[in-house]
C-alpha cells in the first residue's frame, strides 16, 4: 500500500514538487544579486561622520516624495547603509509599498523602489514566483500541494528504501548508492541514498512552508493559538493621557492616525529605542490610530536573531510595553527560525544548504520518473502501478486506524486530502473498469480453485 501511494504521489504530485524546488532554488540565489542590482539605493558613496537626526532623514524623504503616508522607517542598520522610509501609496500593486532610500549622513534621497514587505523588486518577483507562480491566490494552491505532500513522499520513500535494503541484506548501505548495479537498480539506489541524505531538510522545508500556506496555514495558526505557541507582540495602547498641547498637536479625538506624522517624532522614538537597548536593524512603525503607541521592533533575522520590541507612548515617548525575544514561547522561536532558514536568511551557509537540498530533490524526482519509465511494458504502453488490494490485507482495526489518521490529516492539510481522495476515486473506478474488460475478453475460461 505504501509503495502504491508513493508511486502515485511521485507521478502526479512530482510536477508540483519539481516546480516548487526549481523556483525555491532560484530564490535562494537572489540575496547577493539583489544587493548588487540595488547597491545605489542600499549604500552610500562616502560614509563618514555622524548621521543627521532620523527626523531630518524622514523630512528629506517626504520632501522628495510627499505622496501617500508613512508606514514605517528602518534606520540605517550599519555604517554605509541607507535609511528606508516606507510609504503607503495608491499607485503600486496591492500589498506593496513605496520605499524611499535616504543617505543618513547627508539626507540625500538615493532613490525609491516598489517593495513587498522588506523585499525589493527582484527578490519580491522571485518570492511571488516561488509562492504562486505570479497567478495570485489561485497560484498559491500549487505550492501548498507541494508542501502538503513533500513530507509524505519523503517519509514513505524512507520506509520503502529501508525495507528494500533490508530485503537485499544491505541495510548498512542506506547512505551509499550501488554504482556497479544494473541500470534500474543503480538508479533506484541513487534515488534512495540521496533521499536519505536530504530527508531532514525536506521535512523542515515542508513544515515551514505549510506554516504560511493558504489553507493549512490557517489550521496551523489556530493550533498554535490553542497551544499558546503564537508570536507575542507589544500592546500599542497608549498608557498616558495627552496634555492639551499634545492633544492639539496630534489631533486627539480622531478615530484614525493623522495623515502625516511630524518627522521630529521619529528622532525621539528612535532615541527611546536606543536607550531601551534595541539594536539594528529595527523597524519603527507609526501609530495605527490617534492616541495609540508607536511600535519599534528589532528585525535581525540572521543568527543570532534579535526580535525584541517595545511600544512607545506618542506623547511622552516613554516605553509603555516591552517583549523580548528571550521570553517568546519556544515553539514561536522555532517557527521563526524555521521560516528564516527556509528563506535562506541565516547567511551564505544557509543559502548553500538550500541550493544543495534543491539540487538533491531535483535529482530524486527525475530519477523517480526515470525508474517509472523503465518499468513500461516492452510492447508499449505506460508502466503499471503496484497491485491493488493491499488495504484489504490489513486487520479491520488496522485499516480503520489508518483511514482515521488519513482523514484527520486530510482535513488539517486540505491539499493533501483532496488529491488523495481523487487518487482513491480514480483508482477505484479504473480498477472496476479493468476488471470488467478482463471478464469481457472472449475465450476466457474460469477455473475453480481446488478444494
Amino acid at each position: 500500500m505504501l509503495l502504491r501511494w508513493h508511486f502515485y504521489a511521485g507521478i502526479l504530485i512530482g510536477p508540483f514538487l519539481l516546480v516548487a524546488t526549481i523556483t525555491g532554488t532560484l530564490y535562494a540565489l537572489i540575496p547577493q544579486l539583489d544587493r548588487a542590482i540595488y547597491s545605489h539605493e542600499l549604500t552610500v558613496d562616502d560614509p563618514g561622520g555622524a548621521p543627521i537626526p532620523l527626523g531630518e532623514q524622514v523630512a528629506a524623504a517626504r520632501a522628495a516624495h510627499p505622496e501617500g503616508s508613512i508606514v514605517s522607517v528602518t534606520p540605517a542598520p550599519a555604517a554605509g547603509e541607507t535609511t528606508r522610509v516606507v510609504l503607503a501609496v495608491d499607485d503600486v500593486p496591492a500589498d506593496h509599498n513605496r520605499t524611499v532610500f535616504v543617505d543618513p549622513y547627508t539626507g540625500e534621497v538615493r532613490g525609491e523602489l516598489t517593495s513587498f514587505g522588506e523585499w525589493l523588486p527582484v527578490r519580491a518577483w522571485f518570492d511571488d514566483l516561488h509562492r504562486n507562480l505570479h497567478l495570485g491566490e489561485v497560484g498559491r494552491n500549487y505550492s501548498e500541494i507541494g508542501a502538503s505532500w513533500l513530507w509524505v513522499v519523503a517519509l514513505g520513500g524512507l520506509v520503502l528504501w529501508i525495507g528494500y535494503r533490508r530485503r537485499t541484506h544491505k541495510l548498512k548501505r542506506l547512505l551509499v548508492p550501488d554504482r556497479d548495479a544494473p541500470k534500474r537498480q543503480r538508479t533506484l539506489s541513487w534515488h534512495g541514498a540521496v533521499g536519505v541524505w536530504i530527508i531532514i531538510g525536506l521535512i523542515g522545508l515542508s513544515a515551514s512552508g505549510l506554516s504560511w500556506s493558504r489553507y493549512a496555514g490557517e489550521n496551523i495558526g489556530e493550533l498554535r493559538t490553542e497551544l499558546s505557541w503564537t508570536t507575542p507582540g507589544v500592546s500599542t495602547e497608549a498608557s498616558t493621557e495627552p496634555s492639551d498641547d499634545a492633544a492639539a498637536h496630534h489631533g486627539a479625538g480622531a478615530e484614525t492616525a493623522p495623515a502625516e506624522i511630524d518627522p521630529a517624532a521619529f528622532t525621539q522614538v528612535y532615541e527611546t529605542a536606543q536607550q531601551a537597548g534595541l539594536v539594528g536593524p529595527m523597524v519603527i512603525s507609526v501609530p495605527a490610530a490617534t492616541g495609540a503607541a508607536w511600535s519599534v521592533s528589532e528585525n535581525a533575522r540572521g543568527f543570532p536573531s534579535h526580535y525584541d520590541s517595545i511600544a512607545v507612548d506618542p506623547h511622552s515617548y516613554a516605553v509603555t510595553d516591552r517583549v523580548d525575544f528571550a521570553d517568546w514561547p519556544f515553539m514561536a522561536k522555532m517557527t521563526t527560525w524555521a521560516i528564516s532558514a527556509h528563506m535562506g536568511l541565516f547567511g551564505l551557509i544557509n543559502q548553500i544548504v538550500l541550493i544543495l537540498l534543491g539540487i538533491g530533490l531535483i535529482t530524486v524526482i527525475c530519477r523517480g520518473y526515470l525508474m517509472w519509465w523503465r518499468r513500461r511494458p516492452t510492447k508499449g504502453g505506460l508502466p503499471k502501478a503496484p497491485g491493488r488490494g493491499s488495504l484489504s490485507s490489513l486487520l479491520p482495526a488496522e485499516a480503520l486506524a489508518l483511514i482515521v489518521v488519513v482523514a484527520v490529516l486530510g482535513w488539517f492539510l486540505p491539499w493533501f486530502g483532496i488529491p488523495l481522495a481523487l487518487f482513491v476515486i480514480v483508482d477505484a473506478v479504473w480498477g472496476i473498469v479493468s476488471k470488467r474488460r478482463e471478464s469481457a475478453q472472449p475465450g476466457e475460461r474460469r477455473v475453480s480453485a481446488p478444494r
